[in-house]
């Protein structure tokens, strides 16, 4: 018998597996809030990850991410799942140091595969100078995977995606279309070879250009879209992000895809809960739409810098890091987009 596939035992896959914004804030919103004036930072704000005074000026920093393959290369998929969870740390500005993993595995895989898709976290883990130390799995008919990682940072070190600022420039440092790119992949229409290499790269590189300049706000770009993610920068920070639509950059083939309809289901809830926070310029329709709503996995880290220091990065770290837009005065909508 052949041996199944990876994807082909997943309903979704990638951050499109997230559940819709909209049913995750209504759960969210309804608990009970325990205050503790060591939590500097918590899922109420939206940010990557929470942030856990622990005295003497250091912070402790936990983020936890894992979805179901979006690849059939197990050491690829591995090192995606673990490049994605890293990345909650980078955007925080600070260093991973240790995980623990997370593993659902089904009967109807050889261990091989397992063992191979810990192969890949270990080695992208390794890349990022973080140790996974140990974790859990269970039993489940679909296959998941992903690490809760946590840094100890300085205090006044710690970026939120909370502090844009008016007049400053948004940074995007990895292209978008990766949930385009692996629907078409699913349905046999692309290799997605450039969506699966960034997926799979570290925003490391990144985060260590950025600490020597003036960031004011971060988020890292995944599931809830482009849109969604400068959403929550642009209430948690109390302005509107304007993004220019044709500074975008976005993989090669991607705006083709989409057109012949390859739209991850994500894309659709994203647009459900954010419907009133965004708004488009004349011109821009539903092809546009269907790219900025639709869910990344792994991708780059958005940035509210002044214009000087996001001008200094993108030299420095050349293509395909880009000004994508910037930040103004609180108007009616959290973010427009323009042509």
């Amino acid at each position: 018998m052949d041996e199944k596939r990876l994807t082909e035992l997943v309903r979704s896959s990638g951050c499109n597996a997230k559940l819709p914004p909209g049913d995750l804030h209504e759960v969210l919103d309804s608990l009970p809030h325990d205050a503790d004036a060591r939590l500097i930072g918590g899922y109420e704000k939206s940010d990557d990850a929470f942030v856990y005074d622990i005295g003497e000026g250091k912070v402790l920093i936990e983020t936890v991410d894992f979805f179901p393959p979006m690849v059939d290369d197990p050491v690829a998929f591995g090192e995606i799942a673990a490049a994605n969870a890293i990345s909650d740390i980078y955007a925080m500005g600070a260093e991973p140091s240790v995980a623990l993993s997370l593993m659902c595995f089904p009967s109807c895989l050889p261990l091989s595969v397992m063992r191979s898709i810990m192969l890949g976290a270990i080695a992208k883990a390794r890349e990022a100078g973080c140790i996974i130390a140990g974790g859990h799995t269970i039993s489940d008919r679909e296959p998941k995977f992903g690490l809760s990682v946590t840094a100890i940072a300085g205090k006044e070190s710690v970026w939120t995606n909370s502090g844009a600022l008016p007049g400053d420039v948004l940074v995007l440092t990895k292209k978008l279309g990766a949930g385009v790119n692996m629907t078409a992949l699913k349905g046999g229409e692309t290799d997605a070879a450039e969506a699966i290499e960034s997926m799979r790269t570290l925003n490391k590189r990144a985060r260590d250009m950025a600490r020597a300049l003036r960031v004011h706000a971060a988020t890292d770009v995944t599931g809830f879209s482009i849109l969604g993610h400068s959403a929550e920068m642009a209430d948690g920070s109390g302005v509107t992000v304007s993004i220019a639509f044709s500074s975008l950059p976005f993989f090669s083939g991607t705006e083709e895809l989409a057109r012949f309809g390859f739209i991850p289901e994500g894309r659709y809830t994203n647009e459900d809960y954010l419907h009133d926070k965004v708004a488009f310029a004349s011109g821009l329709g539903k092809r546009e739409r269907d790219l900025l709503f639709s869910p990344e996995t792994s991708g780059g880290l958005l940035l509210s810098m002044p214009r000087p220091d996001a001008e200094r990065f993108v030299d420095g770290f050349g293509a395909p890091a880009a000004i994508i837009g910037h930040v103004r005065e609180r108007g009616s909508v959290s973010v427009d987009v323009i042509a």
